[in-house]
C-alpha cells in the first residue's frame, strides 16, 4: 500500500535539501483511508420491543419481514419499513425506539508480499509485542475468540481447527469470500506448527461471525445480529466465548444507535472482552466513530513493528519502531468516560520511503483467503494482536478459577504497556495530530504479570 508523503516544501527548503525529521509540520498530510461508511441505509431501521414483549409477534403487524430477530443481546429486529409505516410502528406501545440502519466496513487494506512458506514465519508484529512462540508461558488454550468480520476461511489449515458453531447474516455459510476477516484471525490464532505464520494467541479457537460481505461492507443491522449470536451461545461454545475482535467501523456518536450501544452493553456485562479496531482516519478522533467510541470496548490505535528504509533524499531518518502509523484514528483515553484509544500495537509491519518521497506501509503479515499468508495494513491488524493477548491473560485467569472483566482486562493491558510517555512516536506526516497521550505499545508479557 502506497500513500504520498508529498513533500510540498517551500521553494527555499527543496533547494537547500533540508529537512528535519521531527518536523511533521514540513511534511504534507499523507491521504488516509476515509471510508465512505456512517451513512445511513434508505428504508432500513433497527428497532428495539420492550422486555418481555416477542419481537417477531410486532413486525408482522407493521408489514415487516424481518432481516434479523435479537433475543438476547437487545430484543428487537431490524429490517426495511414499508413507506408509510414508520410512523405506525413507532408509535406501537410494544416498541421502545426505531432507529437508522447505517453502513459499516472492514477498517483494513490489502499490502504487498506474502505467499506459501517452507517453515512457520513469526511475524515481526507478534515479535514485537513479546508474543513468540516461548515468550509468554500461555497459548490461549480453553478460550473462545468471536471474530466479528468477514467470516473465515474454514479450509485454511492455519487456523484448524475452528469453533464448530458459526453465525452468518448472508446467505447460509460463514465461509470468508473477501479475506479480511481471515487474516484477522491469524493474528490473533493462527497455529504454531511448521508452515505459515503463527498467531498471538496460538492454542485459542476462532469463531466466525460474519457480518461482512465479499466486499467488506455490512450494517449495523448486521453487526448487531452477529453480537446478538455471540450473546447467545458464548457460554454454550466449545470452547466459551471469551473474547471478540471486531476490526470494522463506521464515522458516528456515542448514541446514534441506541440498540447497537445496548447490545454491545449486555455482551460486556455477560463477561466478554470486546477489541475493536480504532479507525483508520487520522483526521478523526475515536470519539466519532462506532464502535470504537463505545467506551465498553477496547480500542486499538496502530503502531509500526519496526523501523523502516528511507531512499528520499529530503528526508532525514528512518521511520521507526513504535512510530504512529500515518492512517490512525487516535483519540486520549479518558479513564472517566472509559473512552478513547485504550492501547496502541501493530497494525502494519514498516512504514519505508520510496525515492519519489512516497510512504509505502509493509502489512501485517497473516493468512490468507485460500491458504498461504498476505500482508495487510490498518488499525484492523492492530485490534488483533490485543485480542489475542486478552485471550493469553483469559487463559491465566481460567487456570486460577478467575473470570476477569472486560475492565479488568483494559486495566491489565493499559498499565503494563512498553514505552508508556514515549511511545507511539509521532507520525511525520501532518496529517498525524499528536492527542496528548502516549499511552505505549502492548505488551503480552507485561499483560500476563503478575
Amino acid at each position: 500500500m502506497k500513500t504520498s508523503l508529498f513533500l510540498a516544501l517551500s521553494l527555499t527548503l527543496i533547494s537547500s535539501g533540508v529537512l528535519a525529521a521531527n518536523d511533521p509540520d514540513e511534511l504534507t498530510p499523507a491521504p488516509s483511508e476515509k471510508a465512505s461508511h456512517g451513512a445511513a441505509l434508505p428504508d432500513r431501521y433497527l428497532v428495539e420491543v420492550a422486555a418481555g414483549v416477542d419481537p417477531r409477534a410486532v413486525a408482522p403487524g407493521h408489514g415487516v419481514r424481518p432481516d434479523f430477530v435479537y433475543l438476547k443481546a437487545v430484543r428487537g429486529f431490524a429490517g426495511t419499513i414499508p413507506p408509510g409505516r414508520l410512523a405506525a410502528l413507532a408509535a406501537d406501545p410494544r416498541v421502545v425506539r426505531v432507529v437508522p440502519d447505517r453502513a459499516v466496513s472492514a477498517i483494513g487494506k490489502p499490502g504487498s508480499g506474502g505467499g506459501t512458506t517452507s517453515t512457520q514465519v513469526v511475524p515481526a508484529s507478534v515479535q514485537r509485542i513479546g508474543a513468540a512462540p516461548g515468550g509468554v508461558p500461555f497459548t490461549g488454550a480453553g478460550v473462545g475468540v468471536a471474530v466479528v468480520d468477514t467470516g473465515v476461511d474454514f479450509n485454511h489449515t492455519d487456523l484448524q481447527p475452528l469453533g464448530a458453531i458459526s453465525f452468518t447474516a448472508y446467505g447460509t455459510s460463514a465461509q470468508d469470500e473477501n479475506g479480511h476477516g481471515t487474516h484477522v484471525s491469524g493474528s490473533i490464532a493462527a497455529r504454531n506448527n511448521t508452515t505459515g505464520v503463527v498467531g498471538v494467541a496460538p492454542g485459542a479457537t476462532i469463531f466466525a461471525v460474519k457480518v461482512l460481505d465479499a466486499t467488506g461492507s455490512g450494517s449495523d443491522a448486521a453487526v448487531t445480529a452477529g453480537l446478538d449470536w455471540v450473546a447467545t451461545n458464548a457460554a454454550i461454545a466449545n470452547p466459551p466465548i471469551r473474547v471478540v475482535n471486531m476490526s470494522l467501523g463506521r464515522t458516528g456518536s456515542l448514541n446514534d444507535n441506541p440498540l447497537q450501544r445496548t447490545a454491545m452493553q449486555n455482551l460486556v456485562a455477560a463477561g466478554i472482552t470486546v477489541v475493536v479496531a480504532a479507525g483508520n482516519d487520522a483526521s478523526l478522533e475515536v470519539s466519532q466513530q462506532v464502535p470504537s467510541g463505545y467506551p465498553e470496548v477496547i480500542a486499538v490505535s496502530s503502531t509500526t513493528a519496526k523501523a523502516g528504509t528511507n531512499q528520499y533524499r529530503f528526508f532525514s531518518g528512518v521511520i521507526g519502531a513504535d512510530t504512529a502509523s500515518y492512517f490512525t484514528t487516535d483519540g486520549a483515553f479518558n479513564s472517566t468516560t472509559g473512552i478513547g484509544v485504550s492501547i496502541a500495537a501493530p497494525g502494519e509491519d514498516q512504514e519505508n520511503i520510496s525515492k519519489a518521497g512516497q510512504i509505502q506501509s509493509v502489512g501485517v503479515l497473516s493468512t490468507k483467503l485460500g491458504g498461504g499468508t498476505t500482508r495487510m495494513s490498518g488499525t484492523s491488524m492492530a485490534s488483533p494482536h490485543t485480542a489475542g493477548v486478552a485471550a493469553l491473560v483469559w487463559q491465566k485467569a481460567i487456570g486460577l478459577g478467575q473470570a476477569p472483566t472486560a475492565e479488568d482486562i483494559r486495566a491489565r493491558i493499559r498499565t503494563s504497556a512498553t514505552g508508556q510517555g514515549v511511545a507511539p512516536v509521532n507520525s511525520p506526516t501532518t496529517g498525524y495530530t499528536f492527542d496528548g497521550v502516549r499511552e505505549g505499545v502492548l505488551s503480552a508479557p507485561g499483560a500476563l504479570v503478575p
